[in-house]
């Protein structure tokens, strides 16, 4: 089945580049919303930009079009929150990442609703997710998934602090060999950058359920801090947010971006 909001471009090297909240899409909900601006700026803003190389490498790119306002498709099928004790938003959002509310009084979705964004969209993305992988993996004995996302640098609800500019997550270590989540971790040193390993995000629903080294599928997810190829606002608002690539600033995140999937794929070729 096709879906309009479902973008796959699909090549033949041994990794899959997800990019699952890119998407500015609210799917004819915009009047239940406070504000569209509110229920789209938390989006992970210019990635597939940030990211156009990867087609240079031979990565297959999905993506999907739809808001994570209306159902973030990197959350666990049934709601269960991946970082129990720590705020966090849901499968179908009702609060942004700041804790302010998304939608009007009444107009928040109910189990019904919910259900139904999880079958009209989650379902499918994790559908291609599979799809793809399988389709690798008849010419390649090991496959790489790498979750690409983007946050604000400051977010006190989720974060203290400022985050550090790259945040590799591969569950604990789970979702990844020993030895490939420590060749991550080297060019991100040698970045020049902050950065941490598991640090505050240890990665998603796709990182964690694809994410299975012993069958041949490594999964990993970088959050981005969006100062790495963007100037950020102290008050984000409808006038200032989000701004546009900053070239200067992203041309060396993308230089070690692009580091991360090669080796990404020399893992699976050398395994």
């Amino acid at each position: 089945m096709t879906h309009e909001w479902l973008h796959i471009e699909r090549r033949d090297a041994p990794l899959i580049v997800s990019i699952p909240h890119a998407g500015t899409d609210l799917a004819g909900a915009e009047g239940r919303f406070v504000s569209p601006w509110l229920a789209r700026r938390d989006a992970d803003w210019h990635i597939p930009e940030l990211y156009d190389f990867a087609r240079s490498l031979g990565a297959t790119i999905v993506r999907t079009g739809i808001s994570r306002s209306i159902v973030d498709v990197n959350r666990h099928p049934d709601g269960v929150s991946l970082y129990p004790g720590q705020a966090t938003t849901e499968l179908c959002p009702t609060t942004t990442f700041d804790g302010e509310p998304l939608y009007r009084d009444g107009e928040a979705p109910d189990a019904a609703e919910i259900a139904g964004r999880r079958a009209r969209w989650w379902a499918p993305y994790h559908e291609a997710l599979r799809a793809e992988i399988a389709r690798l993996r008849r010419s390649h004995e090991r496959v790489a998934l790498y979750d690409a996302h983007s946050i604000r640098s400051v977010v006190p609800r989720l974060f203290d602090g400022e985050l550090p500019v790259f945040n590799l997550g591969t569950n604990s270590g789970r979702s990844c060999s020993d030895g490939l989540r420590e060749r991550l971790a080297a060019p991100l040193a040698e970045s020049g950058q902050d950065f941490v390993v598991d640090g505050r995000f240890k990665g998603g629903w796709i990182t964690r359920d694809f994410g299975r080294p012993e069958t041949g599928v490594e999964a990993v997810q970088l959050e981005l801090a969006c100062r790495a190829y963007m100037a950020e606002p102290a008050e984000p608002s409808p006038d200032n947010w989000p701004g546009p690539v900053d070239e200067a600033r992203a041309a060396p995140t993308r230089a070690t971006l692009r580091v991360l999937l090669n080796v990404l794929i020399d893992w699976t070729h050398a395994s």
